[in-house]
């Protein structure tokens, strides 16, 4: 049996949850992952959050420490298709 994501679902407004949860600004964000390497703006947090724009691994991973988050918290509410023909 196979899951499928829908490629079209944000986890922006989880990640924008998060980041209100810890008290911390887009801003605050952006320098912090600066600090870590990753090339970031303000801007690039909001569209993110917006789901406008896509997020990397590395960048999601870095948000997981800085937000003190689990995986189920980053992906909650994310609806999962299962593949009919898959089901025996």
């Amino acid at each position: 049996m196979s899951s499928v994501i829908n490629q079209d679902i944000s986890i922006g407004s989880n990640l924008k949850a998060l980041r209100l949860r810890n008290k911390l600004s887009q801003e605050a964000v952006a320098a912090r992952l600066q600090v870590m390497g990753f090339i970031m703006s303000r801007e690039i947090i909001s569209q993110i959050e917006l789901g406008r724009h896509n997020i990397r691994v590395s960048v999601l991973l870095a948000l997981k420490e800085l937000y003190h988050a689990t995986f189920d918290e980053i992906f909650a509410d994310l609806s999962f298709r299962i593949n009919e023909s898959d089901i025996e």
